[in-house]
């Protein structure tokens, strides 16, 4: 990763070690997300318009920017500036995720965030992961925090999600045009090949694959005071360790988290059949992170 030397000011406030959620979809990324916008001085994002145009810029048409780090942190950049931006309308271009995070009800208008007191920037939009090496390209002093979950629970979650099941229509799907695609989890021309035929449960088990990967690489290229993983695991059985451990990495007070479901929900909800295409598609990773 090569850090870019950039000045931002948002807000009339220079943006400094902003701080970014990432992970696989359903994986909990979200939930400290809100745990982070509702903390005292922190404005976190999830689903700010102009962010989600540049992670999906980037998460389906990857080719177009390899090799173009000082473009493609720019035009990061200029997104979350448009996207931090606290105004009477600022919050008309949130998400449900986002207002509901902030407390905002339909109909309700004004900034989800105040600019007093305000110290850290961040944001926990989905599929965020993406753009993870261009993050920290833009912001060399950017704090990451993975989230990590067990696949099977993961792949369970996203096969119930409308949203995310979207993404598998062949309107969307343009692997044969981009390989490899990390967005799809194929990395290989073999795995191209062979998606056609794949179960929805393996497609998902793709997508959880590559953001393990992900995970891997980034405890390898950052060092731990740029990187936190976090369990999802852990997150559910002691909510209040986990707020506290994020609090130290960060160096401010993170309320709370919101109870999420608990872990093995999967094993009421994959069929046989599921478990197995999981189990074919993700094994190793699997086992690698103790999911037995």
């Amino acid at each position: 990763m090569v850090a870019s030397r950039h000045i931002l000011i948002v807000n009339a406030r220079k943006v400094t070690r902003p701080v970014f959620v990432v992970g696989a979809p359903h994986s909990g990324a979200e939930a400290i997300g809100r745990a982070l916008k509702g903390s005292d001085g922190y404005h976190v994002t999830i689903g700010q318009r102009s962010v989600l145009h540049a992670v999906y810029a980037f998460a389906r048409r990857p080719s177009q920017f390899a090799g173009r780090g000082v473009a493609t942190a720019t035009v990061l950049r200029d997104a979350f500036a448009q996207g931090w931006q606290l105004s009477a309308a600022s919050c008309l271009e949130c998400g449900v995720e986002c207002r509901a995070a902030a407390g905002l009800r339909v109909g309700d208008i004004g900034p989800c965030a105040s600019a007093r007191g305000l110290t850290t920037y961040g944001d926990a939009s989905a599929d965020l992961a993406y753009c993870s090496d261009t993050l920290v390209d833009a912001f060399p002093d950017a704090q990451l925090v993975q989230v990590i979950r067990d696949g099977r629970d993961v792949v369970s979650a996203m096969l119930s999600d409308p949203s995310i099941m979207a993404w598998f229509r062949p309107s969307f799907v343009n692997i044969d045009e981009e390989c490899p695609h990390p967005f799809f989890g194929v990395e290989t021309e073999n795995e191209r090949d062979v998606w056609p035929s794949l179960s929805d449960a393996g497609k998902c088990a793709l997508r959880w694959r590559w953001a393990v990967r992900l995970a891997a690489r980034l405890h390898h290229e950052l060092p731990d005071t740029q990187l936190k993983t976090v369990r999802y695991e852990e997150m559910a059985r002691n909510p209040g360790g986990t707020a506290k451990a994020l609090s130290e990495f960060l160096g401010s007070p993170v309320q709370a988290l919101p109870r999420v479901d608990p872990p093995g929900l999967w094993r009421r909800s994959l069929s046989t059949s599921q478990l197995d295409d999981i189990t074919q598609i993700a094994a190793d990773e699997l086992r690698r992170l103790g999911y037995t």
